[in-house]
């Protein structure tokens, strides 16, 4: 398995998070606020309403996401961001501030392929890491390793040499020789973000000596 080029599945996060719905039943902010002489009670069947509407609301989200990304409308995307309260949050965080946790949620909620369920907690940790020290190249890397390992079984590379990436450790040198070796990019990213990766691991294994 050769892939070409990466896309970035968290592609919500280019999306900016909608204005905060007005309160329900219509009623203005200031209405039953101090000064204002009037006091608002709301009723029984009120409540009643305003919790049905947010079941309502939840079981919709509950639909879409059950769909892939590709089966999703315009609307269904504007409705996720607007009342998914947790997604609307980390797309405002920015990509690049983005923990593994957010990620693996943002692949969930937007119907994407879930590569961050193929790296493990310690492999997360790590991202993480690299995610607080601003070196984005280098979790990309870690984002190519966590989609090399979506397929199962073995792969083949160019020079024949054969490996499991789900049961590859992610060292530099294996980033180097066999990680590597299965991305293609024309314009190099790809190949850059491995030899941040690589570099990295390489930097740590200088400090712990």
């Amino acid at each position: 398995m050769i892939v070409q080029g990466f896309g970035n599945a968290a592609a919500y996060a280019a999306i900016k998070p909608t204005v905060a719905r007005q309160s329900p039943l219509g009623v203005p902010s200031s209405f039953g606020s101090q000064g204002s002489g009037t006091k608002l009670t709301i009723s029984d069947q009120a409540n009643a309403m305003v919790a049905s509407d947010s079941q309502g609301v939840q079981a919709k989200l509950d639909a879409i996401k059950t769909k892939p990304a590709v089966a999703r409308t315009s609307d269904d995307t504007d409705f996720l961001l607007k009342n998914d309260s947790r997604l609307a949050q980390i797309t405002a965080k920015g990509q690049k501030a983005q923990t593994a946790e957010d990620v693996d949620y943002v692949q969930k909620a937007g119907g994407f392929v879930n590569t961050m369920a193929n790296l493990s907690p310690s492999e997360k940790k790590l991202y993480n890491q690299m995610v607080a020290d601003g070196n984005t190249d280098a979790a990309n890397g870690m984002n190519l390793i966590a989609l090399s390992r979506t397929g199962s079984g073995n792969v083949t590379l160019p020079n024949g040499q054969t490996f499991n990436p789900g049961k590859t450790e992610i060292t530099a040198q294996n980033i180097r020789n066999l990680f590597s070796q299965m991305f293609v990019s024309t314009d190099g990213q790809n190949a850059r973000s491995f030899d941040a990766l690589a570099s990295y691991l390489d930097g740590r294994a200088t400090k712990s000596a």
